[in-house]
């Protein structure tokens, strides 16, 4: 008897959860201070829980800010896993830091997690003064789904004209989930992902197929990408996901976003939490001096 999407999805949580979170033990970055707070933000889909990184040394100015969005294939809830990204862009691009703890299914599927990432970040973009941040230079990016939100929180900012990010970074981000997973080729034998876990992740996200073309769900799909924020995309070349993502940066580019685009060689999905050390850390600085730029402009 095959079990359901939603009943595997429980089990990833249950028994892959914390492995699937680990960080390679040279990528986190340990020597730099981290200076945290809670915060709660309510949205239109319930409370949200983020963390809040600040700059080690303060300026006496408000910093601009940065919103994290972790990945876990929209299932696992594990914000803790982008403490090093977000420890290290904090000190390095010297600006607030908030990493999101968005709901994740099968508990909560789409459009929940979109909605929370959106208003969390509208609310970031509102309450600068009060939470001693600028919010009107503001970045927002992730990591595998967590790069999918960022694709939708920057549509919709788009769309309704609410706040204009300075930068979006997309990292080995899923953006076609109507795709067969197992026309997603690599080019190593085992890929870290593969089809029925990425059809597991599909399924319990959006178990609904009618949705599955929805932009905010497929954001390669999408044929209307003028006005998008400057993007940073980063791929890897062993990944499935490295042609989806190829081929969003070129379509950006072509719809007239400035694109920086860069395919890491010989590294695979997630390679910026579990190595190999030296692409991880050239792609976290990539994100980190990337973003200085952006929000110093």
């Amino acid at each position: 008897m095959l079990l359901s999407p939603r009943v595997q999805a429980r089990g990833i949580q249950l028994l892959l959860g914390r492995v699937m979170s680990r960080v390679h033990k040279d990528l986190r970055f340990s020597d730099i201070p981290k200076r945290t707070e809670a915060l709660h933000v309510e949205t239109g889909a319930g409370p949200v829980p983020c963390t809040v990184y600040r700059p080690p040394s303060d300026t006496g100015t408000p910093a601009p800010v940065y919103v994290n969005f972790h990945g876990g294939g929209f299932v696992v809830g594990r914000p803790e896993q982008d403490d090093h990204i977000c420890r290290y862009i904090a000190a390095a691009a010297g600006c607030v830091v908030i990493n999101v703890d968005y709901a994740v299914a099968p508990q909560r599927h789409f459009p929940v997690p979109v909605t929370q990432a959106y208003d969390v970040t509208a609310w970031v973009a509102e309450n600068g003064p009060a939470g001693g941040w600028d919010g009107s230079r503001l970045a927002v990016g992730g990591h595998s789904a967590g790069a999918n939100l960022t694709a939708a929180v920057c549509r919709m900012a788009r769309d309704r004209g609410t706040f204009s990010p300075r930068l979006q970074i997309i990292d080995s981000a899923p953006l076609d989930q109507i795709a067969d997973p197992a026309t997603k080729q690599s080019l190593i034998a085992k890929p870290l992902l593969s089809p029925q876990l990425m059809r597991v992740f599909t399924a319990a996200y959006v178990p609904d197929p009618a949705h599955r073309a929805d932009p905010l769900v497929s954001p390669a799909l999408a044929d209307d990408l003028a006005g998008l924020p400057p993007a940073l995309v980063i791929t890897a070349e062993n990944d499935r996901l490295r042609d989806e993502g190829n081929a969003y940066a070129k379509a950006l580019e072509a719809a007239g976003v400035p694109v920086v685009h860069r395919v890491f060689e010989g590294v695979d999905h997630y390679f910026t939490h579990t190595g190999p050390v030296p692409a991880g850390k050239a792609a976290i600085d990539l994100m980190a001096t990337t973003l200085r730029t952006a929000l110093s402009a």
